[in-house]
């Protein structure tokens, strides 16, 4: 008996016919859409391992800069002996020209070792070998070939100096006032650690005494002096104002001799106190050389170190990294005033962009009419934001610096003419040109985030007769808040990192004075300023050490990229905050 079927039956009344899932036999894999679902996750996973790999990078190169290492030393065939600390080691496929120009041992050597490596390559090792001072040279290439021993002192020392970079060698000997204490490595190093705090405390009172009182009274007689030709500009050197304020300069000329007089008696005795203690070393060639302890930063004995030492002294040169003024073309010392500058700069930049982008924004989404200008304007924004950042440097340049701050030094400032105050780069200009270079990043994401207000919240506020200002203050902007702040998000990551318009207006290679201080006005916006990203291409291209140099530039990567992170953790902070308050979509 036949079964019914089923399929083109009609349906009972009341109920729906149930329609057949389609076959699955036959139906391409491109139909169904995986091939682009491999393709996109494929992508998103290789830009995760891009950005993974980039982070690991740094992260590893940048915590690993401080680490003290052993201090080892080479005795190479050819009779010269080097001792330094290891920077890196590589592989290389040599010629036969190479090998042919080598001395006989070493060609030997070389071959022996060409045959065992399966890859045909032979390693070598770049030497920090310091004592710049004496060999006029930083770091030496030392083949395998060539290395007939190697070994690490037991009392081998390391010791960071004020000048001339790293110096490595024995101590041999302790000074005090010029007579030689004792020669034993021992009581040597115990003397050395019984006197090198209070040196150091000696150093900064020194410092201190130079930076703070002589400046002080260096500023006294420089707005005396600019008060003077103030009145001279004013009414003239014949006039009687002009004679009483000369009278008041030369009696403050004197009282500021005599205090630098003073001042200078105090600086002398603690150098004199300090160059009492003298260390003396003894270099890998033989040479004897005295070191002061005025000029020692640190010293350790890295081959005697236990680890718990070597934790003290990593930690001790990330506190100096963080908190000390640079020394050695930068490539040395601490970054605490490229630091200071980068968050000051970026602070100010989202402190000017913010208010200017988004009232930009609330006129053009909800009080113009659209319209070609409104349509040009826009196309304008969004050309702006492709425009190469150096470009935004010469017109920040050009306007801010020479026009805007050379009228304000005709006006404000005409006695320091022709040296400019505001006619040249400062943390003031260097902020407003990065306000205008994430301008049109702030106006897009505020215009989105405005757009995504739905508009029956607008048609209630204003059914309950609310004007269209009230409108925008209390219903549009609390709930647009967290789009905005995904704006200023996106221009502060942009903004703390660029470096090309700053090279023009106001980031320097040194600039130990920060824009705020203790002396009034306290704030100083004409003021140049360090920037941690001028900082990193100033290590990477323009030092003299470059190779001693390159740690360092891992570890000021590091520091940008977590400074950033942190004022980006923030934003965010702020903005989920915002955003359970009034729990809409947002962009």
């Amino acid at each position: 008996m036949s079964q019914p079927d089923v399929t083109n039956s009609p349906a009972p009344a009341g109920k729906t016919k149930a329609r057949k899932r389609p076959r699955k036999v036959g139906v391409s894999l491109r139909a169904r859409g995986e091939p682009m679902i491999w393709l996109t996750g494929g992508a998103l996973v290789i830009c995760i391992a891009m950005i993974a790999g980039l982070l690991g990078l740094v992260l590893y190169q940048g915590f690993a800069t401080f680490w003290p290492g052993e201090l080892l030393r080479y005795e190479l065939r050819d009779g010269q002996v080097l001792m330094g600390e290891l920077a890196r080691e590589e592989t290389h496929r040599p010629d036969e020209s190479m090998l042919a120009g080598l001395a006989e041992d070493e060609q030997t050597v070389a071959r022996d070792l060409l045959g065992k490596s399966e890859e045909g390559v032979l390693a070598r090792r770049l030497v920090r070998t310091g004592n710049y001072d004496i060999t006029r040279t930083h770091f030496h290439w030392v083949e395998d070939f060539q290395v007939a021993r190697t070994e690490a002192p037991e009392w081998a020392a390391v010791v960071e100096r004020m000048e001339w970079g790293r110096f490595y060698g024995w101590p041999i000997g302790f000074k005090t006032e010029g007579q030689m204490v004792t020669e034993d490595p021992a009581e040597v190093w115990s003397l050395y650690r019984e006197n090198i705090d209070e040196v150091i405390a000696r150093r900064a009172e020194i410092t201190g005494l130079e930076k703070h009182e002589i400046g002080a009274i260096n500023r006294r007689l420089e707005d005396m002096r600019l008060a003077l030709r103030q009145v001279a500009l004013d009414e003239g050197e014949d006039s009687a104002a002009w004679q009483a304020k000369k009278a008041e300069y030369d009696r403050l000329e004197v009282s500021s001799k005599e205090a630098f007089s003073r001042i200078s008696v105090d600086v002398d005795a603690l150098r004199q106190e300090n160059a009492r203690h003298v260390l003396v070393m003894k270099t890998v060639d033989g040479s004897e050389v005295d070191l002061h302890l005025a000029d020692v930063v640190r010293a350790y004995l890295p081959n005697r170190m236990s680890t718990g030492d070597r934790i003290g002294v990593y930690l001790d040169r990330w506190w100096e990294f963080l908190a000390d003024e640079p020394r050695e073309a930068n490539s040395e010392g601490g970054v605490f005033p490229a630091i200071f500058g980068t968050v000051s700069m970026t602070l100010i930049m989202c402190l000017i962009v913010a208010p200017f982008g988004v009232l930009a924004a609330l006129y053009l989404r909800e009080y113009a009419k659209k319209g070609p200008l409104v349509s040009a304007v826009r196309i304008a924004i969004n050309n702006l934001a492709g425009v190469p950042s150096i470009v935004f440097g010469v017109f920040g340049l050009g306007f801010f610096c020479y026009i805007v701050g050379g009228s304000i030094d005709e006006v404000f400032f005409e006695a320091k003419l022709p040296s400019p105050t505001y006619g040249t780069g400062g943390i003031l200009w260097a902020s407003l040109t990065l306000a205008l270079l994430t301008l049109p990043v702030v106006i897009v994401a505020t215009e989105e985030a405005l757009s995504a207000v739905p508009n029956s919240m607008r048609e209630g506020s204003y059914a309950c007769g609310a004007s269209k200002w009230q409108t925008i203050r209390r219903i549009v902007l609390p709930r647009a808040m967290p789009g905005i702040m995904t704006g200023m998000i996106l221009a502060m990551a942009r903004g703390a990192g660029e470096v090309a318009p700053l090279m023009l207006v106001g980031a320097v290679k040194l600039a130990p004075e920060l824009p705020i201080d203790s002396v009034a006005p306290f704030l100083h916006p004409e003021r140049s300023f360090m920037h941690l990203g001028f900082h990193i291409y100033d290590l990477g291209f323009q030092s003299q050490n470059s190779e001693a140099a390159k740690p360092m530039v891992f570890t000021t990567t590091l520091l940008l990229i977590t400074i950033i992170a942190c004022l980006n953790i923030g934003a965010i902070f702020i903005r989920s905050r915002l955003r359970r308050k009034f729990n809409v979509s947002q962009f």
